[in-house]
């Protein structure tokens, strides 16, 4: 198995899928394909995806920026896929490419675990992209009744309104150029970060820190780093925080089942990720 994506040096997926699979009697093994780095940085994500197959991959985890962009090279899409048009799991099986999406459920699983009780009448999320159009399905499926959604490419955003609304009709939709002036006219109860703005390649906030608000509750979905700038300033704040690792293990956990016919247990997956977290404490 193996993850292809750009800036994913850090990424811990690789150690749950192998250690889950160890724990289980099974000889896995999970390659970073990082499209950043000098051996692979010519190729395009068509010939990454030959080369996997050619070499006996199982399947592959899509992230950045791939997810949709990977969706013309598949065979198949499964049900959520193709009505979430993102892909972040691909299962290579009897010759053909069936794509996954185990975020929506992924960042679902982690909502109601981690802001239980949270006021959803009114959210805004950031980004439109891959990850976005997963997260913004998952948000509805948590109950959300109003959906504010900004992205830098405003018809993006304006597009993942239109097919939200398409899919989940009972929701409101309201594509946004300005967050400034929606949170000074209409303060949301939360805020979710899925645009890549956080991540160590990408240092920063795509949330206006300043106009955090101790009433506000605030998730991202990256997690390398685990506190990003957006989720600092969120706690010193006094908002409520969900890190980007729930969704980081429950969509690894689903993928697991995915790639290996086999149930996976979160607990354990989970204990893997934190282990990174107890190693760099041992040598600070």
């Amino acid at each position: 198995m193996g993850l292809v994506g750009r800036g994913i040096s850090q990424s811990r997926t690789p150690a749950m899928h192998m250690a889950e699979a160890a724990a289980q009697g099974v000889c896995g093994v999970y390659k970073l394909l990082d499209m950043d780095a000098p051996e692979r940085c010519d190729l395009s994500l068509a010939q990454m995806l030959r080369m996997a197959e050619a070499t006996g991959f199982s399947g592959l985890n899509v992230t950045y920026p791939y997810k949709i962009e990977i969706i013309p090279l598949l065979d198949e899409l499964s049900a959520n896929a193709k009505a979430v048009g993102a892909v972040n799991t691909v299962v290579l099986k009897d010759g053909k490419r069936v794509g996954h999406n185990t975020d929506l459920w992924g960042f679902a699983e982690s909502f109601k675990r981690g802001l239980d009780g949270a006021a959803v009448r009114d959210v805004l999320l950031l980004g439109a992209g891959g990850a976005g159009v997963a997260v913004a399905h998952a948000l509805a499926d948590c109950g959300v009744v109003r959906l504010s959604v900004f992205d830098i490419d405003p018809d993006r955003a304006a597009r993942l309104c239109d097919q939200l609304g398409a899919n989940r009709p009972q929701m409101v939709l309201n594509p946004v150029t300005d967050i400034e002036a929606l949170v000074a006219k209409h303060r949301p109860d939360g805020v979710v970060n899925a645009t890549p703005m956080g991540m160590a390649k990408l240092p920063g906030s795509a949330f206006p820190t300043g106009l955090l608000d101790a009433r506000m509750w605030v998730a991202d979905i990256v997690y390398f780093p685990l506190e990003t700038e957006l989720l600092r300033a969120a706690r010193e704040v006094g908002c409520r925080v969900l890190p980007g690792s729930g969704m980081a293990v429950f969509q690894a956990v689903r993928a697991f089942e995915l790639f290996t016919g086999r149930a996976a247990k979160p607990g354990r997956m989970k204990a893997t990720f934190d282990s990174f977290d107890v190693e760099a404490k041992a040598f600070t």
